[in-house]
C-alpha cells in the first residue's frame, strides 16, 4: 500500500512539475528552431512589471513609437533618444534582438523636415540632406545593437491606380527619397538588414504594386534586403492561399520576409475613422475567439512551412489590455487582436499557435 502511495505521489509530482515547466515556456521557446518571436514595446513596458512577461515570451523587441522620426527628432537640432535608448539598453542587458522602426514614413514626421523658416517647402536637395542627417544620426547611434531597420514604411498608395503614395516625400523628391533612404541606411550600418515595410500585402492588387516597387529597387541595385509584411490582419483575411502566394512572391525576388506588426482583429479591416454604430459589437464572444484561433493557427502553420524564408515574427503589442487597435479607427470600440487577454493569460489562439509537432 505504501509502495502504491509512493508511486502515485511521485506520478502526481511529475505531472505538476511538467505542467509548471510548460507554463514557463514562452512563444520564443516553442519557436526556437524556427525564427525569433518579437513584440512592439514602449519605454513604459520595459520599466514595469511587463518585463517578466516580455522576457518569458519573446526574444526580440521593436520600439513601437520611440524611434519614429516625430518622436526621436522633433526639431531640426533636437534629438530625443531617451526612450529609444532605454529600450535598446534593456534588450542588450537581456540578449534580445532589436528591430528599428522606422526611418522614413509619411506619418509621424515632424513638419520642420519639409519646410524652411518661412513655411515654404524645401528643395529636393535640402530634404534629402535632412533625411541623410537623420538616418546617419539614428542608425550610427545604434550600430551593432539594432540588427534590422524598417527603412521606408508604407510608400505604396492606398489608391490602386497609383504606385507611390503622394506624400510630401514623393512630391518633393519623387521616387529618389526611397532609393536614398536605403543607400543612407546601408552606408550608416553596412551590416544591418534593411526592410521595406507595408500593410495589406496579401491583397493581390497591393501585392503587385509592392512587388513592382521592390523589383525596380533591386534592378537599380538599391540595398533593400527584406520585406516586412505588417500582418495587421483580421479573422476575415487573408486566406491561406493569399498569404502563401505573398510569401512566395517576395522570396522569388531574393528577399527575406518577416511578419513585422502582427495582430488579428475581430473586425473587418478598416482605415478611415468613423463613428461607432450598433454593428460594432465589441464583445469578445466564444465564436469570435474560435474564429481568431483558426486564423492564427493557419498563419503559423504557413510560417513554419516557410521557415527557410521567414526570418522573424513580431507581434504589435503585448496583450489585449492595450492595443493600438483599441478605438482605432472607430472611437469607443475595443479590440482583442492578440494571443493574450487583458490579464496576460494565453487565449485559445495561443495554444493553437504553440501546439504543433516539433
Amino acid at each position: 500500500m505504501k509502495r502504491k502511495l509512493f508511486l502515485l505521489t511521485t506520478f502526481i509530482v511529475r505531472i505538476l512539475w511538467h505542467a509548471d515547466a510548460q507554463n514557463k515556456l514562452g512563444l520564443k521557446d516553442y519557436y526556437k528552431n524556427y525564427f525569433p518571436i518579437g513584440v512592439a514595446v514602449s519605454a513604459k513596458n520595459i520599466m514595469s512589471s511587463d518585463t517578466t512577461f516580455i522576457l518569458t515570451q519573446f526574444n526580440s523587441v521593436t520600439p513601437e513609437n520611440a524611434m519614429k522620426m516625430g518622436s526621436i527628432h522633433p526639431k531640426e537640432n533636437e534629438y530625443n533618444f531617451k526612450e529609444a535608448d532605454a529600450i535598446v539598453d534593456f534588450a542588450q542587458r537581456h540578449h534580445l534582438k532589436v528591430r528599428g522602426h522606422n526611418l522614413c514614413w509619411h506619418e509621424q514626421t515632424p513638419d520642420w523636415i519639409f519646410t524652411d523658416n518661412e513655411g515654404n517647402l524645401v528643395s529636393k536637395t535640402e530634404l534629402l540632406k535632412r533625411l541623410k542627417d537623420h538616418i546617419f544620426a539614428v542608425v550610427k547611434r545604434y550600430k551593432g545593437k539594432v540588427y534590422a531597420w524598417d527603412v521606408v514604411n508604407e510608400a505604396i498608395d492606398d489608391n490602386s491606380t497609383h504606385l507611390l503614395r503622394n506624400s510630401l516625400w514623393y512630391q518633393i523628391c519623387g521616387m529618389d527619397y526611397i532609393i536614398k533612404a536605403f543607400e543612407y541606411a546601408h552606408e550608416a550600418d553596412p551590416n544591418a538588414i534593411l526592410f521595406y515595410n507595408d500593410y495589406n500585402t496579401e491583397r493581390p492588387e497591393k501585392r503587385a504594386r509592392v512587388f513592382q516597387l521592390l523589383k525596380q529597387l533591386k534592378a537599380l541595385h538599391v540595398p533593400v534586403m527584406a520585406v516586412g509584411l505588417q500582418g495587421h490582419w483580421s479573422i476575415y483575411e487573408p486566406t491561406q492561399t493569399a498569404l502563401q502566394t505573398t510569401i512566395q512572391c517576395f522570396t522569388a525576388l531574393g528577399l527575406q520576409v518577416q511578419i513585422t506588426e502582427l495582430d488579428i482583429s475581430i473586425y473587418h479591416w478598416e482605415k478611415n475613422i468613423r463613428t461607432k454604430t450598433n454593428t460594432d459589437i465589441d464583445t469578445y464572444t466564444a465564436a469570435l475567439e474560435n474564429k481568431q484561433a483558426q486564423q492564427y493557427k493557419m498563419a503559423f502553420n504557413l510560417f513554419r512551412q516557410n521557415k527557410k524564408n521567414i526570418t522573424g515574427i513580431t507581434f504589435w503589442n503585448l496583450t489585449d489590455k492595450y492595443t493600438w487597435l483599441d478605438h482605432y479607427p472607430i472611437p469607443g470600440r475595443k479590440n482583442y487582436p492578440l494571443l493574450f487577454n487583458a490579464n496576460y493569460q494565453p487565449k485559445k489562439a495561443y495554444w493553437d499557435v504553440v501546439n504543433f509537432k516539433q
